[in-house]
């Protein structure tokens, strides 16, 4: 569950939320939609405590952001997967090591680390693409090595940051029913996007913010 109570957040530079109240249900996928600077991304950096509210406060897998120890905070985001508009992969890295680097840096036995991520592999469909480096790969295919990350510590929620910006629009159907998979095995899901249409059409809720705010 995630529950925001009147969250505010300001960059010393501008921009950021205000007085912001949401609620994501365990299980449920949720379209976060508005233009570019309307505070979507600030919204998943406070989820994922890359910042930490100004004002109000945020219920976070039962972790409460007022109470939150600093020290914390990486144990907390090993149940949050991210996924990026630009893949954020490592280029030195071929597609199993980049989904095996995020299961490392926990301390995953690599028993446990070689048999989990051959199973992500199998459940985004690049089991024959393991040992190939990012710059062989087409966009959606290194999307795909992105939601295997994410979801390979079988995280509580996904947060999805404009995820299918950069790919055409039959990637982009084939990402978010990859993303509807997931979360029909019971993984939270919370997409941010621009596009109105393609959350209203999902036939999942939109949650519509405009200039830091959410009517």
């Amino acid at each position: 569950m995630i529950r925001f109570f009147n969250v505010s957040f300001f960059y010393p530079r501008g921009g950021g939320v205000e007085n912001v109240n949401l609620f994501v249900r365990n299980g449920e996928f949720v379209f976060l939609v508005g233009p570019s600077g309307a505070g979507k991304s600030t919204i998943l950096k406070l989820i994922h405590l890359e910042e930490f509210p100004d004002r109000g406060h945020i219920l976070l897998d039962g972790y409460n952001t007022r109470e939150i120890a600093r020290s914390d905070v990486p144990y907390i985001r090993r149940k949050i997967g991210m996924i990026f508009q630009d893949f954020k992969l490592l280029r030195d890295r071929n597609v199993f090591e980049n989904i095996s680097f995020a299961m490392e840096v926990v301390g995953a036995r690599r028993s446990k680390i070689n048999k989990r991520v051959l199973e992500v592999l199998r459940d985004v469909g690049l089991s024959h693409k393991k040992l190939k480096m990012p710059r062989e790969l087409s966009g959606g295919e290194q999307q795909r090595v992105a939601i295997a990350r994410a979801i390979v510590n079988e995280p509580f929620v996904i947060l999805a940051d404009e995820p299918t910006g950069n790919l055409d629009e039959e990637n982009r159907d084939e990402i978010l029913a990859l993303l509807k998979k997931i979360n029909d095995k019971g993984t939270s899901i919370v997409m941010a996007t621009h596009d109105f249409e393609l959350g209203k059409q999902s036939g999942y809720r939109v949650i519509q913010i405009k200039n830091g705010t959410i009517p």
